[in-house]
């Protein structure tokens, strides 16, 4: 069995994600010889260190070159980052998934344009309208509103349609989270409530990062969106 080996093996037994860290100490753990053999070279060494930091430096290393790519999933969000093993089932369907993803944007833009050919003026207008409301809270209240497709455009198993009567406001985060899963579309009253529970949320900080919030800013988007909800 080669090193590499040896150091994926020890990843695929704790079955769970990990710190670079963690993976280099089940490494000594499975394999004392070699880390006996480490500690070796590290005591010959000038800078003190050991052979365990050793080790978990080699593995920081080859995850950084690639060595392991198709065998480990990387979690960059966190510090250190986390690392898990992966089967190869599970790496070509993550790679399907990626790849799903990537096309995804062209295949949403085909749906809007070819839904936007159906559209009358008031359409455009309402559209129009949720765009600009959208940029206006977030210029005004420094909130990322985005107008969502309550019925998700790329829904696998009921996509929505690209109109007026399927849009609604909500956050960046949010909508993220949403993803392509379809939601029941807010009621007019609900997504006046969602809009002023964010901005009350975003006035206990509002001083610190300097933005005024006004009420007279606020009631007129919200006429606006009364008016083409």
């Amino acid at each position: 069995m080669s090193m590499t080996e040896k150091y994926l093996e020890s990843l695929k037994s704790i079955d769970d994600w990990v710190i670079v860290s963690e993976w280099a100490t089940r490494f000594g753990e499975l394999y004392p010889e070699l880390l006996e053999k480490a500690n070796e070279e590290a005591r010959n060494q000038a800078n003190e260190t050991t052979g365990l930091r050793e080790i978990a430096a080699r593995i920081s290393s080859s995850i950084s070159r690639g060595a392991y790519i198709d065998n480990i999933e990387i979690d960059s969000n966190e510090r250190p980052r986390k690392v898990r093993y992966v089967l190869s089932e599970e790496h070509d369907l993550k790679v399907s998934q990626e790849i799903d993803d990537d096309v995804a944007p062209l295949r949403r833009d085909e749906r809007i344009k070819q839904d936007q050919l159906e559209w009358k003026s008031i359409d455009k207008y309402r559209n129009a309208e949720f765009e600009s409301i959208a940029k206006q809270l977030k210029l005004f209240f420094a909130l990322d509103f985005e107008v969502d497709h309550a019925q998700a455009l790329l829904n696998s198993e009921q996509p929505g349609r690209h109109h007026p009567d399927n849009f609604q406001l909500i956050l960046k985060v949010h909508n993220a989270k949403k993803n392509n899963n379809n939601w029941p579309r807010f009621s007019i009253a609900e997504q006046i409530d969602y809009i002023e529970s964010a901005i009350k949320l975003q006035r206990l900080v509002a001083s610190r990062f300097g933005i005024e919030m006004e009420n007279e800013v606020l009631g007129s988007l919200i006429e606006r969106i009364e008016k083409v909800f």
